[in-house]
């Protein structure tokens, strides 16, 4: 199978400790829907921020490259080595 690049708009919260922590990612179908998905997440209620971001790899051998950030929204970790 070919490489397939998946775009994702990944919102953060705050736990109980203040801490941000992920939410849940929503797949998106285009660069551009990322972004304003990620946006638009950035500023729900309960939000901090949001991430949009790309990774492409072959999805039937389970490898993807490094995740590519395409924009940050909000206040977000600065170490997103975990996408």
């Amino acid at each position: 199978m070919a490489d397939v690049t998946y775009y994702v708009a990944l919102p953060f919260l705050e736990d109980d400790s203040g801490s941000p922590v992920a939410g849940a990612a929503e797949e998106c179908q285009s660069p551009t829907i990322a972004l304003r998905r990620a946006e638009i997440l950035s500023r729900t209620p309960g939000s901090i921020g949001a991430v949009a971001f790309s990774r492409t790899g072959d999805p039937m051998m389970g490898e993807f490259s490094d995740a590519k950030l395409l924009r940050k929204f909000g206040s977000v970790p600065d170490d997103l080595s975990g996408l």
